[in-house]
């Protein structure tokens, strides 16, 4: 039996997929979903003046429908030769990624559709994952993070925004109830809903704690990395090759 979640999309328990319908409805579901959304493409996009220069290469790990891709790419438009390349496991969100790319025009922005973990990476200065690492299983996490930091140019910079645990059960308690409740009730979406959400993201989205990425992040290599966001149970970290 499937439940709808908001904004039109429905998943069954246990079964939240980004496939399907889901593109439709994407952009919407997820800038009232997550706090400070659109924010935090402005931050990335502001960071990426200090490391995407001329025939610089780019990625966006889970670019879903290439929003924060065609951002960036507009941020960086005066840079001569540098490529964006979003890349997305799910053929829907790269078909819808490329609707925009035709009406938009953008020669240098382009997509892949491909697992993360099967597409080749290209050397690069710049590699972002936006929620997207959250959605990785723990067991094959770190592997993930060892490979961009493989890809990246020495001094080139990753940027990874994720949905965060607490430290320990009283915090966890207390983020849980200001998002989940509040905030969501406060975007508009009803109890069942937010419930219906909840049940669907189980086993699907596994959050790290703050510390858990650090170490994430420690391990593949990183050793410098700070927080450029942080609200609620939601953080966005910056490490440098």
């Amino acid at each position: 039996m499937k439940d709808v979640t908001g904004d039109s999309i429905v998943a069954s328990n246990a079964g939240w997929t980004f496939s399907g319908e889901v593109a439709q409805h994407f952009d919407d579901h997820v800038s009232k979903s997550v706090p400070l959304y659109a924010a935090g493409h402005e931050l990335i996009c502001g960071l990426s003046d200090f490391f995407v220069g001329r025939d610089s290469v780019v990625y966006e790990l889970g670019c879903s429908t290439g929003t924060l891709s065609f951002r960036l790419a507009e941020r960086n438009k005066g840079k001569d030769g540098a490529r964006f390349i979003g890349v997305d496991i799910e053929p829907e969100m790269v078909a819808r990624a490329e609707q925009k790319r035709a009406e938009l025009g953008v020669p240098n922005v382009s997509f892949v559709a491909d697992d993360i973990f099967q597409a080749e990476l290209e050397p690069a200065d710049f590699i972002v994952a936006y929620y997207t690492v959250q959605f990785v299983r723990p067991a094959v996490r770190q592997a993930l993070i060892d490979k961009i930091y493989a890809a990246l140019n020495w001094g080139g910079c990753f940027v990874m925004f994720e949905k965060v645990r607490g430290p320990d059960a009283r915090f966890q308690d207390m983020l849980t109830q200001m998002y989940t409740y509040d905030y969501k009730l406060g975007q508009g979406y009803n109890a069942e809903e937010i419930v219906s959400k909840a049940r669907s993201l189980k086993g699907v989205l596994e959050p790290f704690s703050t510390q858990g990425n650090l170490d994430l992040l420690s391990r593949a290599g990183f050793q410098d990395v700070t927080t450029i966001m942080k609200y609620i149970c939601f953080e966005g970290f910056v490490a440098i090759k």
